[in-house]
């Protein structure tokens, strides 16, 4: 393959497998859509593209008047230009009206917040901005199979960011895995009243409040009260609105009639 089919130096590793898909490409040969805002661009890739064998290119247009052309061919794979202001923010389009097909960008700068960027927008795969043809195909190709190549350092940057929304997600309480009875106890427990005050409120026994406080517990792998309530005010599920809101003017606690 001469210099002159190549857009620039190959990086982050996505060249190693590049060759592999243009030579396999006549087993598969993915329908794609060319998506840039530029006209020099999206023809440019085009003709290159389909000179290369490994793929059939659909089209090629520009956001907006290139959705309806989308949606109408259900591509395989929409390559996206990722150069322009905002071009990430396109795929979230392109996610809604073909949710099957899968997206490449290509013309990612690297940076680290770029790839962070790429794998929030639901990018398949992606292109750095010194990426050949032969890498574009590779991307193509890796996003049929399911697979992402990337650098060593770009997998340790995804895992973070994995890993940190890991901890945000534990750190919420997830309304689903409570009874509506429970996500009651919890309003009142977030509120400071004891088991007592709680099961006079809700006019069952104080054992049953025990019971579903220990439930409560269980499910959200906390051992406090205090721990249930700190979750509760970071306020990450919206059902918490409409559960306080139900709660927000109780009936007035009366003395334990005994």
């Amino acid at each position: 393959m001469t210099d002159t089919r190549r857009l620039g130096n190959a990086g982050d590793g996505q060249s190693i497998v590049a060759d592999h898909a243009v030579a396999s490409a006549t087993a598969v040969r993915p329908r794609i859509f060319i998506l840039s805002e530029v006209r020099l661009y999206r023809e440019g890739v085009l003709m290159i593209l389909g000179r290369t064998g490994a793929v059939d290119v659909l089209g090629a247009g520009a956001p907006p008047e290139a959705f309806l052309s989308i949606a109408e061919m259900a591509p395989d794979v929409v390559v996206l230009d990722a150069s322009s202001y905002n071009g990430l923010s396109l795929s979230r389009h392109v996610r809604e009206i073909a949710p099957r097909s899968k997206i490449v960008a290509f013309a990612v700068s690297g940076a680290d917040q770029d790839v962070i960027a790429c794998a929030e927008a639901g990018i398949s795969a992606f292109v750095t901005r010194d990426g050949s043809p032969e890498d574009l195909v590779g991307a193509v190709h890796q996003a049929m199979r399911g697979e992402l190549v990337c650098s060593p350092r770009q997998t340790a940057l995804l895992l973070s960011r994995i890993a940190a929304l890991s901890a945000g997600r534990t750190q919420a309480i997830d309304v689903d895995a409570l009874t509506p009875r429970e996500r009651e106890i919890v309003v009142l427990v977030e509120r400071g009243l004891s088991n007592k005050e709680i099961a006079r409120r809700l006019r069952v026994g104080t054992a049953t409040v025990k019971n579903h406080v220990h439930n409560i517990l269980e499910k959200l792998q906390v051992r406090r009260r205090g721990e249930v309530a700190a979750r509760m005010r970071l306020g990450a599920h919206d059902d918490w609105s409409a559960i306080i809101a139900s709660a927000a003017t109780p009936p007035p606690l009366k003395d334990d009639a005994r």
